[in-house]
């Protein structure tokens, strides 16, 4: 394995250097890495087909093949994410208050970069870049960690960032990857005491749980999510089935896809005749409690008590009858994982107390949990969807990639 420790200590030497870095050397860094994807995307494709011929002859899912598949198109959507970054206001150096206090001192709040970021995760070869270009314009170093499945890509991309680093007179290694993908590897970064300020898990479920329980860094919990739809009393069918539709099957592997359906059971009949056509075009596995079962028959299959707590990334989709709103949110505030919930319903007063009750990180209103990301939330990309309490939650754009310091000004005032 590779000498992590001396990786650690040329990313904390490099985080003192960025963190000092004005807005102009960070700005002028991501153009240059926006310019060299678009200029030797070839190259970033060709490493991507690698990874992919080896995926297929292991056997990986359709779902977790697109989730590694890179394309031109999604290439010029990456590309267009690292501009966004560039055109977001700058949270480093803003001050967000400024007191005086009886005894003359002024005291301020100044936003600062966390230092440098651990990220852990998996087959997704874009996280590779919109994590590294959210800590870069933050302030922040980052030691990134993919998974196997995408080394030929994430290596190719990563060097070409740090090409762009050099080039724009900032350390290359403000950007670094650990090209060892084994358990070992992945263990030693999460025990990085001294050189890694925060780590960030980002992918399924085992793997987030796996670094919150090991980890001696401090962690941000990200990414699992076991999201709902819930079409309610009255709504909309036609639209509750396209958002279901959307939720689902537009890109099952990712964590804002929807994993389970609850149904009022004055709606169940008239929605699945709707929305099962939809899902046939898939071939979506519906796992089944007995009322929805019995609506289907032999489309549908029993499903166990581990089904509401699944997170499957795949083409399968859990279906669940309730009485009314309440059993709705009981449901969901069990089961769900504080990621990304939506109510489908013409009733306003239902939508706000649907709204103001749903313990997640993003609460819908007649839309697609699929909108829960950066990009769509205008942040330019987020380097993971926390599902926690403390410090961020959500999308986690540049301004969650902060902490403050102190900064008190004094006229020779002794205690």
């Amino acid at each position: 394995m590779i000498d992590l420790e001396k990786q650690g200590r040329l990313a904390k030497a490099a985080s003192y250097e960025l963190a000092s870095a004005g807005t102009d050397i960070k700005d002028r860094a991501l153009s240059a890495i926006a310019d060299i994807l678009t200029d030797r995307a070839e190259e970033w494709l060709s490493a991507n087909e690698e990874d992919l011929r080896a995926a297929e002859a292991s056997g990986m899912k359709k779902a977790m093949l697109d989730r590694l598949r890179l394309t031109s198109e999604r290439i010029d959507g990456i590309v267009e994410g690292v501009r966004q970054v560039k055109a977001l206001p700058d949270p480093i150096g803003h001050v967000d208050s400024m007191d005086v206090r009886p005894n003359g001192l002024i005291i301020g709040k100044k936003r600062v970069p966390l230092g440098v970021i651990g990220i852990i995760y998996e087959a997704r070869p874009n996280v590779t870049v919109d994590a590294a270009v959210l800590c870069l314009k933050s302030g922040n170093v980052c030691i990134l960690r993919g998974g196997s499945e995408a080394i030929n890509s994430n290596k190719c991309v990563v060097r070409l960032m740090r090409e762009a680093l050099r080039e724009s007179g900032l350390p290359e290694d403000c950007i670094s990857l650990i090209e060892d993908t084994s358990r070992e590897s992945a263990q030693a970064l999460m025990h990085l005491d001294g050189y890694v300020d925060v780590l960030i898990p980002r992918g399924g479920a085992g793997l987030i749980r796996t670094v919150a329980k090991e980890a001696t860094v401090p962690v941000i919990r990200t990414g699992e999510g076991v999201c709902h739809i819930y079409v309610d009393e009255g709504a909309d069918l036609d639209m509750a089935a396209d958002i279901l539709y959307n939720a689902k099957c537009s890109r099952p592997s990712v964590c804002n896809a929807a994993e389970c359906v609850l149904i009022h059971e004055k709606e169940a009949e008239a929605f699945l005749e709707k929305a099962v056509p939809l899902l046939d075009r898939d071939k979506v596995e519906l796992r089944c409690d007995e009322a929805s079962l019995r609506i289907l028959g032999d489309r549908g299959v029993p499903a166990s008590d581990s089904d509401w707590d699944a997170e499957y990334d795949d083409y399968i989709l859990a279906v669940h009858v309730v009485r009314d709103l309440d059993e709705a949110i009981d449901f969901i505030n069990l089961h769900g994982s504080s990621h990304s919930e939506s109510i489908i319903t013409r009733d306003y007063m239902r939508a706000q107390e649907f709204l103001e009750r749903v313990d997640a990180a993003a609460v819908y209103v007649n839309a697609s949990t699929r909108f829960t990301d950066g990009f769509e939330f205008g942040l330019g990309a987020e380097i993971g969807i926390s599902t926690q309490k403390m410090h961020a939650r959500g999308p986690m754009g540049l301004s969650e990639l902060t902490t403050i310091k102190y900064i008190i000004y004094g006229k020779g005032q002794v205690r």
